[in-house]
């Protein structure tokens, strides 16, 4: 298993603290609890530190890799947006880069310059991968899960999270589509959403926690 490089994590788990008690960071540690892929790397690209969501990318090599503990586009024809965006974030500038995917879509990331209060330059970069789409699974089954949502609502909800009608979704499921309504007020009612606008943004914006590797949700 390739290390990310000195005082860094494996690519089987997260990085150890450095200044605490010997123990994984507490930072490291909220990293594992997001959904969002985040890569942090050198000023010269050597990885330091990826959490779960991250990790799992960089295994499907789609469009961002590692090589002898450095991150590379998986792409050649990547290579040169890659090491544009973390050339702006050395000289301390944010920016977004989208990377064509070798075994899907592109993907956008944003590239971070990260820098200690009161320091001259940029001690590391880090990369954050876009969200998989706007109302992600993982984030529909902890919500579903949160309101005591069915499978099928559940299913029915992830539907219209894709920007499908009540008879678009009605079709996929080859059900009424005065069942699918049916469905769809009782997901509004328990979740006290007045429309299904209103029920398709709550998803959109919620907190990127990913909860399928924790605990049971309460």
């Amino acid at each position: 298993m390739e290390r990310f490089g000195e005082g860094g994590a494996a690519a089987g788990g997260p990085a150890t603290g450095t200044g605490g008690e010997g123990s994984v960071s507490g930072l490291a540690l909220l990293m594992e609890e997001w959904a969002h892929g985040v890569v942090v790397t050198t000023v010269g690209g050597r990885v330091v530190h990826a959490n779960g969501a991250a990790r799992r990318e960089l295994a499907r090599r789609n469009v961002l890799e590692l090589r002898l503990g450095s991150l590379h586009a998986a792409l050649p024809e990547n290579a040169e947006a890659l090491q544009d965006a973390l050339g702006k974030a050395a000289e301390g500038k944010r920016s977004l880069v989208t990377l064509g995917g070798a075994e899907g879509p592109n993907v956008t990331l944003a590239v971070l310059p990260l820098k200690p209060e009161g320091a001259r330059s940029v001690a590391s970069i880090a990369l954050v991968f876009e969200r998989a789409s706007v109302c992600e699974s993982l984030m529909l089954w902890f919500f579903a899960r949160s309101h005591g949502l069915t499978p099928t609502e559940e299913q029915v909800l992830g539907i219209l999270c894709q920007g499908y009608s009540a008879p678009e979704a009605a079709k996929q499921l080859r059900v009424a589509v005065s069942t699918v309504r049916s469905h769809v007020r009782s997901v509004c009612a328990k979740t006290r959403s007045g429309s299904v606008r209103e029920l398709v943004g709550r998803v959109a914006v919620l907190p990127p926690v990913a909860p399928f590797w924790q605990e049971a949700i309460h």
